[in-house]
């Protein structure tokens, strides 16, 4: 008789609500607040909280960052700040940089592309401190305006293809230096176009099952709540401030990239 050898899958381990809970709280604000994804913390304290490997905790922290962007768009829009035009253009340039992005990491070797990024955001994000801010100015399209954000959209998308990073660390800097707007307008706009890669990112991972349901629901349920109180915090704080606390962001950022590429560095 012929002997059929049987393949077990080991299930995924169930980490401590808390811990998703948790995660999802500092995702939330993170996202109100700075208006990025949050991910390049959340995905550290998965990994450290709820006891992940890399590609599930990238895949869970994904899952959070769909919802709260929205939520996050919506508390904007109610405080006023709805550059939804400004982002559609970015979030078509991040598709089309994504791929590009993709591309490049299978084609180049990232060693000098990374540390070049690190450097990268550590420079804008220095500069963000030093940058006064004028809530008061909006973006007013034109096709040169839309040829910048459709441009600032493509860096953006390259970033996450090769970095696994949300673009709004690029976009938000890039719209308040270049273009001189506000940082809640240049928020909003970070905000809109971060929610269609990561629907369509989290589509994905659960249909190939890298991350559950159960683990993005959480995380998600906690980023929910607490996106409102990040945005608020962000109407709330004066201008120059904000700027301060975004570089301070920008810069921890870096660093943490930094460390990442040292490490790989001497563990190949």
């Amino acid at each position: 008789m012929p002997h059929y050898a049987v393949v077990v899958t080991e299930p995924l381990n169930k980490p401590p609500v808390v811990a998703l809970l948790s995660v999802g709280i500092i995702g939330g604000l993170l996202a109100g607040f700075f208006g990025v994804g949050g991910g390049i913390v959340m995905v550290p304290l998965l990994l450290v909280w709820a006891k992940m490997d890399q590609r599930r905790a990238q895949a869970s922290s994904l899952l959070a960052i769909a919802p709260a962007a929205l939520v996050g768009t919506a508390s904007y829009a109610v405080g006023g700040v709805f550059p939804i035009l400004p982002a559609l253009l970015v979030a078509l340039g991040a598709l089309a940089g994504a791929q590009v992005g993709a591309w490049l990491l299978r084609k180049l070797s990232l060693g000098w592309l990374e540390w070049t990024f690190i450097v990268f955001v550590a420079a804008i994000a220095t500069v963000v401190v030093f940058t006064v801010p004028n809530r008061g100015v909006s973006l007013e399209l034109d096709l040169v305006t839309a040829a910048g954000l459709a441009g600032i959209g493509v860096v953006m998308g390259i970033a996450a293809g090769l970095f696994g990073i949300g673009g709004g660390i690029i976009a938000i800097p890039a719209l308040m230096i270049f273009f001189g707007v506000g940082d809640l307008e240049a928020k909003g706009v970070s905000l809109i176009a971060m929610a269609p890669a990561a629907l369509s990112g989290s589509v994905s991972h659960l249909r190939h099952k890298v991350a559950t349901l159960r683990d993005g629901l959480w995380v998600a349920l906690a980023a929910l709540i607490a996106t409102p109180l990040g945005s608020l915090g962000a109407f709330i704080i004066p201008e120059q401030l904000a700027n301060i606390i975004f570089g301070g962001f920008g810069l921890l950022i870096a660093t943490t990239l930094l460390i990442r590429a040292i490490r790989r560095r001497r563990n190949p």
